[in-house]
């Protein structure tokens, strides 16, 4: 383990944190918004490298993470499928004992959560979740952050997961238990989430309703997700037919409160899982929740690299 790395955290689902060192990024996260926001210059993370390990493409995963490391003055290693196949050129282990001897924080979208599990297991610096089949916690750490800056805290809140449940839902029950809010989740019959796999303890994070707009009403954020995840494009047909009275609309938003948000974590079907009217309307935030990746994942880089600051 290198030096200064005798607290190493990893960040692999949103449960890996308390409520409070949630608490914690949110205002650090705030904090690096702002500076950046006022072109102010801050680089706690000179001489650092980050190596983002892609099997699974994203445009929005790797340009908030490059831009990001590089603003805080970082390096990137950037790897795909052709440069690193985790299990098949050689063990995930030993992938993992070679690539944390040369950089200090290591970023990994992948398919199996166990993927993610066993390199963490033999990493000698921190690695971070950029997604897996099972869990999404950054975006979701973003979509936390999201709220709070338009309404404030999240707790006692209300939000409404309609689709799939698929890894964002897994992850958004996680926030749920941690944060003290409720989900209403409401998905195609055959697609329900999983709660043995979230791994929740606390079953009252969570109400499932069959019908859409139930689960939406009274909620303060409604959010949704594309109905074909990566991955699973052979399903792609059966899901659009599954899911056609799943897509978000302006009747959804109608049962929800009045000043009540919309998420999508991008990218979004118009016409599919949510209606033009409402990603495009005004209770949509879903191009401040995509610019806040790059923020709160330079507040989570910093924490597990430098660990709380002042």
């Amino acid at each position: 383990m290198k030096p200064g790395y005798s607290l190493m955290k990893h960040y692999l689902q949103f449960k890996d944190l308390r409520a409070e060192e949630y608490a914690y990024l949110f205002e650090r996260t705030r904090i690096i918004k702002t500076r950046f926001k006022n072109y102010e210059k801050y680089q706690p993370l000179v001489d650092r490298t980050l190596a983002m390990i892609f099997e699974k493409a994203s445009t929005r995963t790797r340009v908030s993470f490059e831009a990001g490391m590089y603003q805080m003055g970082g390096s990137v290693v950037h790897l795909t499928t052709g440069d690193s196949q985790l299990g098949r050129a050689e063990p995930i282990e030993d992938s993992a004992r070679v690539i944390s001897r040369m950089v200090d924080i290591v970023m990994i979208r992948t398919f199996e959560q166990s993927k993610i599990e066993r390199f963490a297991a033999h990493s000698r610096v921190p690695v971070i979740n950029g997604l897996t089949n099972e869990f999404h916690p950054c975006q979701i750490l973003a979509d936390l952050f999201t709220y709070i800056e338009h309404r404030g805290s999240i707790e006692g809140k209300v939000v409404a997961w309609v689709g799939d449940g698929n890894n964002m839902a897994n992850t958004w029950l996680q926030a749920a238990e941690i944060l003290g809010f409720t989900v209403h989740v409401s998905t195609p019959s055959g697609y329900e989430i999983d709660p043995a796999l979230a791994g929740i303890r606390d079953t009252g994070c969570y109400k499932v309703f069959a019908d859409p707009r139930e689960a939406c009403r009274g909620a303060h954020l409604v959010t949704t997700d594309v109905w074909t995840s990566m991955g699973y494009e052979a399903e792609n047909e059966a899901r659009r037919a599954a899911f056609a009275d799943w897509c978000v609309d302006a009747g959804m938003m109608a049962a929800a409160q009045p000043d009540a948000l919309f998420m999508h974590c991008l990218p979004a079907h118009r016409g599919e899982e949510v209606s033009a009217e409402v990603i495009d309307g005004p209770q949509s935030v879903v191009w401040d929740e995509a610019e806040n990746r790059m923020h709160v994942q330079k507040a989570l880089m910093e924490y597990l690299l430098l660990g709380r600051i002042g």
